[in-house]
């Protein structure tokens, strides 16, 4: 059983988190080579009967998507209650700015979803997310709704299906579209599982099959689940610190579970029905020695309220392992959302869609009626001839990059050569950085929402500039 990458996603309520915010974060270990995109996507109507499939990378030019799967611990936490969602899409173009198609248009260019295809709904949400550039799914990502997401490649003591089926990434974006709370998600996610199953290659190889259970942190306002293939258990969370890494974690304390949660472990052995009934412990590996959650430490660790500027600074750490580079992974992408309590103030999203979060810029993401789409952070589409969607797959690996990752490239090998060109680069980048965090600040702590002309091309924005300032 091949071991998953070390990887983690945090929360942080309130009053752990300052201000009655919500703050959530999650670094993507991949292997080093492999490119993220980040990419939004409107709401959009779907025909009757219809299957789920997926948009292209760039979404205006009905290429097909790429996805990927695994089989999975879940958990979903959801913040205190918020007394409203922040702005959601409107599927129109104003102004005759350059925007996403509406959704009748998206809803004409679909495809499958990484390896198979599921029923479709009526409706889905408006979302943003990462994701490996040759997959349909995400690794993380958000709605309008205020629900976030991001999985974990875990081991687990039923071992996962190499068989193609839905990918714990797949399933990641289907909780977002078709989610509107936490507990929305959930279903949405668990009722997947029980239908259609987990399984399939969990990266871009053809040498081998790398297969893992998942688990999931689906974020709005208190309540947290994992799943072991179809089966899963539930836990209400509604402050203090939370952390998924690459092990159960659910314990004795469960909420809600599967029916058959509990005859299924009897039925394998792996629990008689007279101890207390603890997840982690039953559904783990019998070999697999529970480890301490570097990320989990961190959150712990802060004496001072958890910030926006706290989270990134932790998924900076690479002393701790939060921040993963070794000869076989990286942190190939990281995220921070923050996600208020107030009706009136806008959830922001912080994105690199670079390798490296010590190295990367975090660039801020608002919901609102139009959004400027970003084809500077999307990667090439190949369509049908992309060897993701060719069986069998990936004979060849094509040139994912985009151009903030290929901009990006440079400003690496400088920071990693540690000379003052470097530092000052560094310094630089910080100063962006910090400029795009006080904006935000004042958009949260400002009386009104922010104005939809002013934000919707604030993420194009930080993705130019960060490309100007580059070359």
């Amino acid at each position: 059983m091949a071991a998953a990458p070390p990887s983690c996603c945090l929360v942080a309520f309130p009053p752990r988190a300052k201000d009655g915010l919500v703050v959530f974060g999650k670094n993507s270990a991949r292997p080093r080579d492999e490119v993220q995109e980040v990419v939004y996507f409107p709401a959009a109507d779907h025909e009757p009967e219809s299957k789920v499939e997926t948009l292209s990378s760039r979404p205006d030019a009905g290429c097909p998507g790429r996805s990927a799967c695994v089989h999975g611990p879940l958990i979903v936490l959801k913040a205190p209650k918020r007394r409203g969602s922040h702005a959601g899409n409107s599927d129109l173009p104003k102004g005759g700015r350059e925007v996403l198609p509406s959704g009748k248009d998206i809803a004409s260019t679909l495809e499958k979803c990484t390896y198979i295809s599921v029923d479709q709904v009526p409706r889905t949400h408006a979302i943003v997310i990462s994701r490996p550039a040759w997959l349909w799914g995400a690794e993380m990502g958000a709605n309008d709704h205020g629900v976030c997401i991001a999985n974990e490649a875990v081991n687990a003591r039923e071992p996962a299906a190499e068989t193609e089926a839905l990918l714990g990434m797949d399933l990641v974006r289907l909780g977002l579209e078709r989610g509107s709370t936490a507990k929305e998600a959930l279903d949405v996610i668990v009722a997947l599982l029980e239908e259609h199953g987990q399984g399939g290659n969990y990266y871009e190889d053809a040498g081998s099959c790398h297969s893992f259970q998942s688990a999931y942190l689906i974020v709005d306002r208190g309540l947290g689940a994992e799943t072991v293939g179809k089966y899963w258990a539930a836990e209400k969370v509604t402050e203090g610190v939370r952390c998924i890494c690459n092990q159960l974690s659910l314990t004795t304390k469960i909420d809600a579970e599967h029916p058959e949660l509990r005859s299924y472990a009897q039925s394998q052995g792996w629990w008689t029905g007279e101890d207390e009934f603890n997840f982690s412990e039953v559904f783990s590996p019998a070999d697999d020695h529970l480890h301490c959650c570097a990320g989990k430490d961190s959150l712990e660790k802060q004496e001072e309220s958890i910030t926006v500027q706290t989270m990134i600074d932790i998924l900076r750490d690479k002393a701790s392992g939060v921040c993963i580079d070794s000869e076989s992974f990286l942190t190939t992408a990281s995220v921070v959302s923050v996600l208020p309590q107030s009706r009136g103030s806008p959830c922001i999203h912080y994105f690199t869609g670079t390798p490296d979060p010590s190295r990367s810029i975090f660039k801020p993401f608002i919901f609102v009626d139009d959004v400027k789409r970003v084809p500077k952070a999307q990667s090439p589409c190949f369509g049908d001839d992309d060897p993701a969607k060719r069986e069998p797959r990936f004979q060849e690996k094509p040139d994912r990059r985009h151009e903030l990752y290929k901009a990006h490239e440079w400003a690496r090998a400088v920071l990693a050569s540690d000379q003052e060109q470097g530092r000052r680069l560094r310094r630089t980048m910080l100063e962006l950085e910090r400029q795009g965090l006080e904006a935000m600040e004042e958009i949260l702590a400002g009386p009104a929402p922010p104005d939809p002309a002013e934000v919707g091309d604030l993420f194009y924005d930080c993705v130019d500039t960060e490309i100007k300032f580059f070359k």
